[in-house]
C-alpha cells in the first residue's frame, strides 16, 4: 500500500476557491506591488545604482505621494 505523502495525493486534494472579495483584494495588492517595484526601478535607474539611506527615504516619499 502506498503512502499518501509519497504518492502526491496530498497535493491534489480539493481546495476551496477564494471568495470574490479575496481575489479582488489580491489583485489590488499585486497591482500596488508592481507599481512600487516600477517606481523603485525608475528611481534607481535615474539616480544611480547606489541604494543609500537617503535614496531609501526619497523612494519612500515617492511611494507615499503615489498612494494619494
Amino acid at each position: 500500500m502506498a503512502n499518501a505523502l509519497t504518492t502526491g495525493a496530498r497535493f491534489f486534494a480539493p481546495t476551496r476557491k477564494p471568495s470574490f472579495f479575496a481575489r479582488l483584494l489580491r489583485v489590488n495588492v499585486d497591482a500596488r506591488q508592481r507599481h512600487a517595484d516600477r517606481v523603485v526601478a525608475k528611481y534607481i535607474a535615474t539616480h544611480g545604482l547606489k541604494f543609500t539611506d537617503d535614496a531609501e527615504r526619497r523612494i519612500e516619499r515617492l511611494l507615499s505621494r503615489a498612494g494619494r
